[in-house]
């Protein structure tokens, strides 16, 4: 490895403010990448570590959990509940915002998480992925409640995402656009291997699930009806269909490449499918980061206001000419 490479640790020294708050964030970000690295371990090991399959257990979203959804939440609840970086944390896979141990001091962030985003593919040995979001406690000096977690994703102040594929990558934003980052399986470090990463304005891919053709809202119907047409067809040009079924992975490739991930409430969730705090706000703070847009359906993503922890919403996110495309179709409907 070329040691000229910048690593996390050194990224986060100079990107961070230079006082108190900004070198708390440095160390959460960095116990949120080691705990990520566990995971990537965990998840690279699959049968050998008796991880696969279902834990018998459902959870607060009515869902089955799988064996790496509880060992993924567990690495990250204990891997950022010391040092005083957080008053408290919440995942996708808790009812409740998690309470720190007692003797753990309470810091000045509250960490949210997706542990392990796609986790029905892992059985198949498709990427999967992690989400998190940062936001700021209103009191760093007691327990966070519910409530304190309700704040839209403009209130973040910092996001990424981890997908653990082929390499393992992190992609981060602390407010000075997006920076990707390639773990080092063999030394245990993060590298920095792209800076400033910008999404094309223009596109012609989207990502979609098309089962739920007949559910759709008549403005993406119209949408991909008018990218299937190609060439001849009022866009003029010929689009590719890509789904892979774990967000991460599929907007990973949009971050990369441009395009469009299409996830709208439709007639079947008319609230939408997508966590605010937990997949929704993160995500959306990346794409506009990275010069990219994110729209719910009604709104701009970033200014939704959450009013329940679990809460959930459409999104159509990716390049930025597409969403305006899809943002006048919703305003003609």
């Amino acid at each position: 490895m070329d040691q000229s490479r910048m690593t996390l640790g050194r990224f986060l020294a100079r990107h961070c403010p230079q006082d108190e708050k900004g070198r708390t964030l440095a160390l959460l970000l960095r116990q949120v990448a080691d705990s990520c690295r566990r995971i990537s371990d965990a998840v690279g090991g699959g049968a050998l570590r008796d991880l696969t399959g279902a834990a018998d257990n459902v959870n607060v979203q009515g869902e089955e959990q799988k064996k790496l959804d509880v060992f993924a939440n567990d690495a990250l609840l204990e891997g950022c509940s010391w040092g005083g970086t957080v008053a408290g944390m919440a995942s996708e896979e808790e009812d409740d915002v998690f309470t720190l141990p007692e003797d753990e001091p309470r810091g000045p962030y509250i960490l949210l998480f997706d542990p392990l985003d796609g986790s029905s593919n892992i059985d198949v040995n498709v990427s999967v992925g992690t989400i998190f979001s940062v936001l700021p406690a209103p009191d760093a000096g007691r327990d966070p409640v519910n409530e304190d977690l309700l704040q839209s994703g403009d209130q973040q102040v910092a996001a990424g995402y981890v997908v653990y594929g082929p390499s393992t990558v992190l992609a981060l934003t602390v407010g000075n656009g997006v920076h990707v980052f390639t773990l080092d399986r063999a030394q245990g470090e993060w590298f920095l291997t792209t800076a400033d990463l910008k999404v094309p304005e223009q596109t012609a891919e989207f990502a979609i699930n098309c089962s739920y053709w007949h559910q759709w809202p008549a403005p993406v119907r119209r949408y991909i009806e008018e990218c299937l047409a190609g060439e001849d067809g009022p866009r003029g040009k010929r689009f590719n269909m890509r789904w892979v079924a774990s967000m991460v992975a599929d907007l990973h490739r949009i971050f990369t490449r441009g395009g469009v991930f299409l996830y709208p409430a439709d007639s079947r969730r008319p609230n939408g499918r997508l966590r605010v705090l937990y997949e929704v706000n993160p995500i959306a703070m990346l794409m506009e980061q990275a010069g990219g847009a994110a729209f719910t359906g009604e709104e701009r993503a970033m200014a939704l206001q959450p009013k329940e922890l679990h809460q959930r919403a459409g999104l159509l996110i990716g390049s930025r000419e597409e969403v305006a495309v899809l943002e006048r179709y919703y305003s003609e409907q």
